[in-house]
């Protein structure tokens, strides 16, 4: 398969490189998962998607905050101002119980999904 400088060629096709953006849909579980293990600030819950994923995903910073501030708003993330390791004032977040209860439903329906993919990628004619 030759490689481009920025497409893949497939046959006679040539697609965008891969893409880093977090996957539609899945931004939301993998905030509260993050939170999950422990309180972090917006560019702390950015930095640790990208860094466990092996930088296979970046986050938008601007649709970081909006999905932010709608978990809180649904009352599954509770924030507050703390100083940062250098200093600097930053919203903390932290997973509530109900926010504990949505991970572990959308982390079910994830595993369900992803398997339903599986077989269908799996699938013979």
């Amino acid at each position: 398969m030759p490689v481009c400088n920025r497409h893949e060629s497939f046959g006679t096709e040539t697609l965008p490189p891969s893409n880093t953006d977090v996957i539609q849909g899945t931004l939301d579980m993998l905030i509260l998962k993050t939170l999950s293990l422990q309180p972090l600030h917006g560019y702390g819950i950015a930095r640790r998607i990208e860094q466990v994923s092996r930088e296979v995903f970046r986050v938008n910073p601007g649709s970081l905050l909006t999905a932010l501030k709608r978990l809180e708003r649904a009352g599954l993330l509770a924030s507050s101002w703390k100083q940062t390791e250098n200093g600097r004032r930053a919203k903390y977040y932290a997973l509530t119980p109900a926010g504990g209860r949505r991970l572990e439903h959308e982390t079910e329906e994830w595993y369900r999904r992803s398997a339903a993919v599986g077989r269908l990628l799996g699938a013979e004619g």
